[in-house]
């Protein structure tokens, strides 16, 4: 719940001056149906759902809250870089499966033959590694007056917000895809053969987007009011 909150204010955060502003989040079917679904606005939705948990369960590990995790201890002895591993890392694996398990088993049981559910488990991992990509060393000096004869460092995860800009980033850039059947697996591929191929950190639609200027209730679109909208 507190990671499904998280993705929601970070949502609404990165998306404030658009035209869809994260609309689609209001209420409690975080992960349940989205009007959008296909877009690229559904497939951020998806990203940053599933970094949220993932961060959300990986923080609480760190802070003791969960009888079934704690500290990441794998990481041992001494760097190439002389510092002492030690100190309290951030079980990110621990959050990364907890995540997949989650988020993307309800889309599993819905059959990975569908390109919906192909789209959105693939969006859902990029948003995983968005955080696990930009995972960084703090240190601490210990020695005489601050010294630092001696570095103990740990693993902490960025702040959520970091992971919300480069996910806002890889919206900007997602890219467009369609089913294509290669042997007796079905995969998604680009659309136009001038798109560059996406990585595993890049964030993939299926259908466009609607204008969200004009009321649409039947798509969940809310059509924007107070100020004029025009969709360029």
């Amino acid at each position: 719940k507190r990671g499904a909150e998280l993705a929601v204010e970070e949502c609404q955060h990165q998306f404030h001056s658009r035209r869809w502003n994260c609309s689609t989040l209001q209420g409690l079917q975080v992960f349940g149906k989205i009007a959008i679904q296909g877009t690229r606005e559904s497939a951020f939705i998806h990203a940053i759902s599933a970094a949220g948990v993932a961060f959300a369960v990986t923080r609480a590990c760190s802070r003791g809250e969960l009888e079934k995790c704690g500290c990441d201890r794998k990481i041992r002895g001494v760097s190439p870089e002389g510092f002492q591993w030690s100190g309290c890392s951030d079980n990110l694996s621990y959050g990364i499966a907890f995540s997949q398990a989650f988020v993307d088993n309800p889309e599993r049981s819905r059959g990975v033959s569908s390109s919906r559910v192909l789209m959105n488990l693939h969006n859902n991992e990029a948003g995983r590694k968005a955080l696990l990509a930009h995972m960084k060393v703090e240190c601490k000096c210990h020695g005489v007056s601050g010294s630092c004869e001696v570095r103990t460092c740990w693993k902490v995860m960025p702040p959520f917000r970091k992971v919300g800009n480069v996910l806002k980033e890889k919206f900007e850039g997602a890219t467009e895809v369609h089913p294509k059947r290669v042997g007796s697996r079905k995969l998604l591929v680009p659309k136009s053969s001038r798109f560059k191929p996406y990585t595993a950190h890049d964030l993939v639609y299926l259908l466009a987007s609607p204008d969200f200027c004009d009321r649409d209730p039947r798509r969940g679109v809310f059509g924007t009011s107070g100020r004029q909208c025009n969709r360029t």
